[in-house]
């Protein structure tokens, strides 16, 4: 299966989940320590952008340049439209793309890495919003394949993951995942 099109089914459910957002929930908390749903959504912009960048350029200068600007969905769906966009490209996933602080992947790395992020992100979203969160199951399945390889050590480094959750064994591979990225399958807000 195609990496890019496992991110693309992750980014539809984030869609809807982005797309049911009001004004008044982007103060919301969030998983994400400190974040507020505005946080996140901004992040997300950020990197969706940052991505397509790197996609095109081999790297991007700025991968916290997002905006939201009064229509928080518009400028979500603006950084959607431009990451696909430029990885339609098939030679992306032969190419050498520096991503952010992490260092430089084939594309093919890169594109695991977004899907990571989005799936992670979507549950983020949906906890927010109080929303069910029903992900694509091979998506998590091929992404919980690089979150078992993230490193114990330097997880906190730069503010790029936290410290593991620790989950019983017989949880499901979406809370396995979530667990290793440092999130309580748990969490609601409060």
């Amino acid at each position: 299966m195609d990496l890019r099109e496992l991110d693309r089914r992750g980014l539809l459910v984030l869609d809807e989940l982005v797309a049911t957002t009001k004004p008044g929930d982007l103060a919301r908390p969030t998983p994400c320590a400190g974040w507020t749903l505005a946080d996140l959504l901004r992040h997300q912009v950020s990197e969706n952008h940052a991505f397509a960048t790197a996609a095109r350029e081999g790297s991007a200068p700025d991968w916290d340049a997002g905006v939201l600007g009064d229509d928080a969905y518009a400028a979500y769906r603006a950084s959607v439209d431009d990451f696909l966009d430029a990885m339609a490209d098939d030679a992306v996933l032969e190419r050498q793309l520096t991503i952010n602080h992490f260092g430089t992947f084939p594309g093919t790395i890169a594109a695991h890495m977004h899907l990571v992020d989005t799936l992670a992100h979507g549950w983020d979203l949906a906890r927010t919003l109080g929303l069910p969160y029903e992900p694509d199951a091979e998506a998590v399945h091929v992404a919980l394949q690089l979150a078992e390889r993230i490193p114990d050590e330097g997880r906190e480094k730069n503010g790029s993951f936290a410290h593991r959750v620790d989950v019983p064994a017989d949880v499901s591979e979406l809370d396995r995942f979530l667990a290793l990225l440092g999130r309580d399958p748990g969490w609601t807000v409060s």
